[in-house]
């Protein structure tokens, strides 16, 4: 998986036109740091460039865009900037001859398993639980109605305000997730700098990343 991903970068900067290039310490290739389980690379080219692939579990993320100095560091910003994905409310729709209490699917109409969702009534405990690629229905011993259910996507953390249900929904929700440029990381000024272990670190809004620089070890 690694190899592979570090041949898509360097395939990519080879296929990008020359630019004017820039000096900086950090140009070159990189590879995660962080585990077995994580694979990918980054690329800093001396054009102002960069490519980032990451995966990590059920989690495949990239990025592409340019890069500026800032003091001791250089900062990476995703072009062009990416769109995030959706949850947009949908016409009920039957699943093995039912309508389920709750259908999460892709615009396509594939219904998506692993969507955490909450489902509030007017009295009593909320129920929380995943959907799966049928949907989800309330047990038939549960005579409550829905009157809203919140809804997210956990891998890449996609959430939607809450769904208030009216009479007419019948206590039942459809939505589709609008995957837009989901897995495309909008880096607006993520920082990479040195760390004090010799590793690279890019620090994130949601966290640090750390790389080996290939080569340099």
């Amino acid at each position: 998986m690694i190899a592979t991903m570090r041949t898509l970068l360097l395939a990519a900067a080879l296929i990008a036109a020359p630019a004017a290039a820039q000096d900086s310490p950090f140009v070159g290739e990189y590879s995660p740091a962080e585990g077995p389980d994580v694979g990918g690379g980054l690329l800093i080219r001396n054009d102002g460039r960069f490519q980032y692939i990451l995966a990590a579990g059920a989690l495949d993320e990239r990025a592409e865009g340019r890069w500026e100095a800032r003091g001791d560091a250089i900062c990476l910003f995703t072009e062009p900037k990416p769109v995030p994905p959706a949850f947009e409310k949908a016409e009920p729709v039957e699943v093995d001859g039912t309508i389920p209490t709750l259908f999460v699917s892709w615009p396509n109409g594939r219904g998506i398993a692993g969507v955490d969702f909450t489902i509030g009534f007017d009295s009593g405990d909320p129920v929380e639980d995943y959907t799966q690629d049928y949907g989800w229905t309330l047990p038939e011993d549960e005579k409550r109605i829905p009157r809203w259910i919140e809804v997210r996507e956990p891998i890449y953390d996609v959430t939607a305000p809450r769904y208030e249900l009216t009479d007419a929904d019948g206590g039942k929700l459809h939505v589709n997730l609008i995957p837009n440029d989901m897995g495309v990381v909008a880096f607006d000024g993520a920082c990479l700098k040195a760390g004090e272990d010799g590793r690279t670190v890019l620090h994130r809004t949601d966290g640090k990343l750390r790389f080996r620089k290939l080569g340099a070890e």
